[in-house]
């Protein structure tokens, strides 16, 4: 019985936190004025979760940027106005995806440049050991090296013979 009563106290109190959550709810004018509020909350980025949108973080950034989006939104301002204020005060960060520009090239040019350099880099290792391996071992070696193994490889027999 008492097992039973602490699983429930447990369980109860994991659940409390959940339960003072607030839910934003807004009076919007048209379902397209609603509309435009939901694209625009899950376009941009939350600043605090990084990689959570206006609309799901509970954090309170996001429960301020949804309040102030709302506000831009009454006043009649535009999708682009409301992006580019927001953008102005957290940066190209805010949107999920960015604009290319010299700040942003790395961004989302960069894996593709990593990726050709990388498959370059494969080429030219293919092509240096398919060189090694067709070659002959004399078009390896200079001339005096291919003299001076010989003798090594003589005097191994010899020493081979003499056992």
């Amino acid at each position: 019985m008492t097992r039973r009563l602490l699983a429930a106290l447990c369980l109860g109190l994991a659940l409390s936190g959940a339960a003072h959550a607030a839910i934003d709810t807004y009076e919007f004018g048209s379902e397209a004025e609603r509309e435009r509020f939901r694209v625009l909350t899950e376009e941009l980025r939350c600043p605090k979760c990084q990689n959570q949108n206006i609309a799901d973080s509970n954090a309170p950034i996001a429960t301020d940027l949804r309040r102030e989006i709302h506000r831009m939104l009454e006043e009649g301002k535009s999708d682009d106005e409301i992006v580019d204020y927001l953008v102005d005060r957290y940066g190209d960060f805010v949107r999920y995806k960015p604009p290319v520009n010299a700040r942003t090239f790395f961004l989302w040019f960069g894996p593709a440049l990593l990726l050709v350099g990388g498959l370059g880099i494969l080429g030219v290792i293919v092509a240096r050991r398919r060189k090694v391996e067709n070659a002959p071992r004399e078009a390896l070696l200079s001339a005096e090296e291919n003299a001076r193994l010989a003798a090594l490889l003589e005097r191994e027999s010899q020493d081979k013979k003499d056992q």
